[in-house]
């Protein structure tokens, strides 16, 4: 928003800002900040920044534990949910060293600059364009317990199916299961909210292609965004799901982007699309190519789908995300790509017929990764890819232009399929990372490798009240 002080004091003048907001990221993707006033934005703070203990954030200790979190005066905005006039700012995680402050390296933001900078400096392109489809759902209730004795959730929606029986007023315009794609109002309640959520992503310079009620008919939304540079976008991917919480908790409702958080409905995915420009030119588009695609983007998407098994350590680093990937609810299970085919983790649409509109969507991941590491491990993949010249037919990922849900299990076995767990995902992280090396240090890879482990081992230790409901009798 902002290229200097000077800018950003006239418009804190022009708008009676009274209080600064500091939003830096931690290791697993959610916002933390620190709010001061106004008054402290100076060019010390800028240059020298503001002191925080970075062990909370769950980054690994260093030799040099003193860290500063330095504001990123161009992504300024005024933030719409405050109840004084507040002006925040994203930022980077800087270790205080001598003679000069230092990037610290596990930093989310500073390994998506890295991925930028080792695909510039090998001068396969000049910028990745992403891309994103946010899905969520918005309930009007949820409660959830995890306690030794007691173990469950419940989750609600004025306009789901289950509701078609409640005796409270009762318009009966619920949605039916699985039954919510393109639904129109009065059954689609949440028209409203998606365009007064919009509004406000368009206001703090997202820009938004279009939205609507997506297939899960207890509330399953869609907001499509326009491409930008993968870095920038990654910004714009925390800034879009703080406004969608927060405009729900406005009114009196709840987002989650919980990759499956109903039983039996449509999960929530965070495609992404891509593509590569060099020197303001399209590097994907080749008219003679297969669906159109450049050796360039054959070979990038090669390497995708080449380590696929191991992004998806960072692209679905959940538990819950393996519920999502399972044959039936146009979730990918299996390795491959193919042209406006749903069930292949990378899809090319046929739409997308101009060089600057040429690209191909990776369909695996979901809303609960950090996006700074799994957008940069994605443009990582993506590199080695191109500098191994990976060609996904010959190394046997398609094109499946055909149902992969079809096929027979002894075809299905001919197939690579993505992992079915977290477990399965942190076992193909551990034994393929140095693609990732260049961007994601050392440390970084052992630390998610451990703490992901142990949320895994966490839920495998709960009992489950399907087990109480199939064996309690026994």
């Amino acid at each position: 928003m902002f290229k200097t002080l000077d800018e950003a004091k006239a418009f804190i003048t022009q708008n009676n800002v009274q209080m600064l907001d500091l939003m830096t990221i931690d290791i697993n993707g959610r916002w933390r900040h620190v709010t001061m006033p106004i008054g402290r934005l100076t060019e010390d703070t800028l240059q020298y920044g503001i002191g925080f203990d970075g062990s909370n954030y769950g980054f690994a200790p260093i030799e040099k534990s003193d860290m500063v979190f330095i504001p990123d005066l161009n992504t300024a905005y005024l933030d719409p949910f405050a109840e004084i006039p507040t002006l925040a700012m994203l930022g980077d995680v800087f270790v205080i060293d001598l003679p000069a402050n230092r990037r610290f390296d596990q930093d989310p933001r500073n390994v998506a600059l890295r991925a930028e900078e080792v695909m510039r400096s090998a001068g396969i392109a000049d910028e990745m364009r992403i891309l994103p489809e946010f899905e969520f759902y918005v309930f009007d209730h949820v409660e959830f317990n995890a306690e030794p004795h007691l173990s469950g959730y419940c989750v609600d929606t004025a306009q789901a199916g289950w509701n078609t029986g409640t005796a409270h007023p009762n318009l009966g315009y619920q949605v039916p299961h699985k039954g919510g794609y393109h639904i129109a109002p009065p059954a689609d309640i949440l028209s409203g909210f998606r365009s007064r959520a919009v509004l406000l992503m368009e206001k703090l310079g997202i820009q938004v292609k279009y939205h609507h009620h997506e297939v899960g008919g207890a509330g399953q939304q869609e907001i499509e965004v326009e491409p930008g540079p993968m870095f920038e976008m990654a910004d714009k991917t925390m800034l879009t799901k703080y406004i969608l919480k927060n405009a729900a908790a406005a009114e009196g409702k709840t987002v989650t982007f919980l990759p499956k958080p109903i039983h039996g409905e449509a999960g929530s995915g965070l495609h992404v699309h891509m593509q590569l420009f060099k020197g303001g030119k399209p590097l994907f588009y080749d008219e003679k190519g297969y669906s159109q695609l450049s050796e360039t983007a054959l070979h990038f998407m090669g390497g995708i789908l080449r380590h696929a098994p191991a992004l998806c350590a960072f692209t679905n680093p959940s538990t819950n995300s393996y519920k999502r990937l399972t044959p039936g609810y146009e979730a990918p299970v299996t390795i491959g790509y193919a042209t406006s085919n749903r069930s292949a983790v990378v899809r090319i649409p046929a739409y997308a017929k101009s060089p600057e509109a040429k690209r191909y969507e990776l369909r695996s991941p979901d809303g609960t990764c950090n996006p700074y590491y799994a957008y940069a491990a994605i443009l990582m993949a993506g590199i080695d890819g191109i500098r191994q010249k990976t060609d996904p037919a010959k190394a046997g990922y398609g094109p499946y232009d055909f149902n992969l849900y079809d096929l027979s299990d002894e075809e299905k076995k001919k197939i690579k399929g993505l992992p079915k767990t977290l477990d399965g995902a942190l076992d193909a992280l551990e034994n393929d990372h140095a693609f990732l090396s260049e961007a994601f240090p050392e440390r970084l890879i052992a630390l998610w490798l451990e703490r992901k482990r142990k949320e895994a081992a966490e839920v495998s230790q709960y009992p489950h009240p399907v087990e109480y409901k199939l064996y309690y009798d026994l």
